[in-house]
């Protein structure tokens, strides 16, 4: 029987994280063959998924988990999910076309924003993030390379995008002159201090077209989870091959890059707070 890995939308940031992933887990006998299985509602599908037995593990945005775990909307019910490993930090950054008006996040207000699929992480985020600092804007639910396309054609003013490197940022900013907006004085402290599952970091110039300075903004930590009923024997061969391929891995697929600092020692699965 296939390992099943649920990674979000076909071809997106996870699904490409977990082409890498499936590299290192096949070479385990208990584990092989792996499955990827997309998941068009992100996290909160894959969470429903684990629930309901169809995959064994999942990516899945650490924000969603304790929601997920706690039975809070959308979710129905408890999930009894456990978490396997860290994955990455991605961050969270706000684009506009480069010759818009739009200076920094403050100015987002009462523009039209692409937040996402509706019931993604994606979204979830955009609101969090905006209502946190008192900001109204129009949202727009679209994918990233939707979101991308309205953003080009000017039917939408920003976007939310995560994390970097990711196929749709980096054709986008081929295509089309856009800039990453920075926060107002105060607004990322703000931000960081309120959300637990937020991080600092910072996108380097050069990191794509358009980015011709250092930026800091908030990060994501994205995680590998499994459902409790699923054997601990599974868990642990896959946190250990996480683990033990953390270099691979992020030769694999530059998302990776950083992973081995997220994990405490191989074969330990706990996330680094």
């Amino acid at each position: 029987m296939a390992t099943r890995i649920a990674c979000a939308e076909r071809g997106g940031t996870f699904w490409t994280q977990g082409e890498a992933l499936k590299i290192v887990l096949d070479r385990d006998a208990e584990l092989a063959p792996v499955a990827l299985v997309a998941a068009q509602g992100a996290s909160v599908e894959t969470a429903e998924a684990l629930a309901a037995g169809t995959v064994e593990f999942g990516f899945m945005a650490a924000n969603w988990v304790p929601r997920a775990v706690a039975g809070e909307p959308p979710f129905k019910e408890p999930v009894d999910l456990r978490v396997v490993a860290p994955m990455n930090v991605g961050p969270l950054f706000f684009i506009v076309r480069a010759d818009g008006h739009i200076r920094s996040v403050a100015d987002l207000a009462g523009r039209r924003v692409v937040f996402g699929p509706e019931k993604s992480g994606m979204t979830q985020h955009a609101r969090g993030m905006l209502a946190m600092l008192g900001i109204e804007a129009t949202p727009l639910y679209l994918d990233f390379a939707g979101g991308g396309a309205a953003l080009e054609r000017g039917a939408a003013d920003a976007q939310l995008q995560c994390p970097i490197p990711n196929r749709v940022m980096t054709e986008l900013s081929e295509r089309a002159a856009i800039r990453v907006l920075p926060y107002a004085p105060g607004q990322l402290e703000r931000l960081l201090a309120a959300v637990p599952y937020y991080r600092a970091v910072v996108m380097r110039r050069g990191a794509l077209r358009g980015l011709t300075e250092d930026v800091a903004q908030a990060g994501v930590l994205n995680v590998l989870v499994a459902h409790a009923r699923l054997p601990d024997r599974l868990v642990q061969r896959a946190a250990h091959a996480i683990a033990a391929g953390a270099d691979e891995l992020a030769a694999l697929n530059p998302l990776f890059a950083g992973l081995g600092a997220l994990l405490r020692e191989p074969g330990d699965t706990r996330l680094i707070t």
